[in-house]
């Protein structure tokens, strides 16, 4: 086994946590599991909710140090790695394609994991399940971006199996009702969607769409560590799958405004007022986006720029200022190329919007390279790909 130092450190902590665990065996078995419950424990939500807000609002260091705080309160229960470990996922967020903070991630996950199974056999099943299901299922959501599917089925298939064991305790915690929530809706959409896993989905309860974005609006109002998670699923779903861009604009308008340092929050806040036709709000809120990358402010890159440049570029275009509109489309092929993200629709659309304003420029010969480029790099089905093929015949 090759273990370098990250390895060896998360390891000693895991060795301290179990030796630490075993210290209070005895304290522990006294029957009365709830004592030793930190998920619905009120002061320690009160201890932690500014290290929980700094995560969200991409001040890492400053939300790593309190959770290093809980760890040495609490180093027999699973909590404090888990809100580590997603110290780090909050990191990959903004750009998925970015593996430098997966070990660290998947160590705590793993941390997680051997606690809560610890907490789960000796003292309190429900919140150990809890935390085997949280773990599972963000190992799973970090594999499935990894594109390294069999082990995202499997973290997957895991996290339900603890999830399942949740169900029924949702008075607990309200944080209980967020696996229920997004299995709700994802399993019922998976089979609209995607018909041909329906023979493998026969395996899984059905779901109840309207009543998944009901509990997850619960869960927003009244968990504590659950609540950011399912704002963010609910904007996600919202904006995507609900087609309700009012009601998702309203989740992310409040996330913006709540952590404004959170550049995935940013973008997607500029993205739906995009979709929304805000365009001088829109605006303003692209052009911060790309002085913070400029400043090379925390959280904020390539793929943030790519969709900022694209929203500006369309904003100028419709304004006929077509000089600012070709330098933002520009601008954003190459943070798309930067962040490794020349097969998205921003890229192909940004290319086929130089073309249109080439032509209006009467540079007939440039309008056919762009739209040549358009045609080579997006699958024939694509909408951009139709337009630009449409467009090649008539000139």
């Amino acid at each position: 086994m090759n273990l370098n130092v990250k390895n060896i450190t998360i390891w000693i902590l895991i060795l301290f946590s179990v030796n630490a665990s075993a210290q209070r065996q005895d304290s522990l078995s006294d029957g009365d599991s709830t004592k030793y419950s930190l998920l619905i424990n009120p002061f320690i939500q009160i201890e932690s909710t500014e290290a929980i807000n700094s995560m969200y609002n991409f001040e890492f260091e400053k939300a790593h140090s309190h959770f290093n705080y809980l760890q040495k309160q609490y180093p027999w229960h699973p909590l404090p790695y888990l809100l580590k470990g997603l110290n780090y996922w909050w990191r990959i967020v903004p750009n998925y394609n970015n593996q430098e903070w997966d070990e660290e991630f998947l160590a705590y996950m793993d941390t997680t994991k051997f606690l809560a199974r610890n907490i789960q056999e000796n003292y309190n099943e429900i919140e150990g399940s809890f935390f085997l299901a949280a773990a599972y299922a963000f190992e799973g959501r970090l594999y499935s971006e990894r594109r390294e599917y069999r082990k995202a089925a499997i973290s997957g298939s895991k996290s339900l199996k603890y999830l399942g064991e949740c169900q029924g305790h949702e008075t607990y915690s309200p944080e209980l009702l967020f696996g229920d929530a997004l299995f709700n809706y994802y399993a019922e959409w998976i089979r609209e969607e995607y018909p041909l896993l329906r023979p493998i989905m026969i395996f899984f309860p059905n779901g109840d769409k309207k009543k998944g974005i009901e509990q997850l609006k619960e869960v927003a109002r009244n968990a504590f560590y659950s609540r950011t998670e399912a704002q963010y699923y609910l904007m996600r779903i919202l904006a995507t799958e609900e087609n309700d861009i009012v009601g998702a604009l309203q989740v992310g308008q409040y996330l913006n405004s709540q952590f404004p340092n959170n550049a995935y929050f940013h973008r997607y806040h500029a993205r739906l007022l995009y979709q929304s036709g805000r365009y001088a709000q829109v605006e303003k809120v692209s052009l911060e986006i790309l002085n913070r990358i400029d400043s090379a402010q925390i959280g904020y890159e390539a793929n943030s720029g790519r969709y900022a440049c694209f929203f500006l570029g369309h904003v100028n275009e419709i304004r006929k200022k077509y000089v600012p509109a070709k330098d933002f489309y520009k601008r954003g092929l190459v943070y798309a190329e930067e962040a490794g993200a020349t097969k998205m629709g921003y890229y192909f659309y940004s290319l086929l919007h130089l073309g249109q304003i080439a032509e209006k420029e009467e540079d007939l010969e440039l309008a056919e390279e762009y739209y040549k480029r358009v045609k080579k790099g997006a699958k024939r089905k694509h909408p951009a790909s139709v337009s630009a093929r449409k467009r090649l015949k008539k000139i």
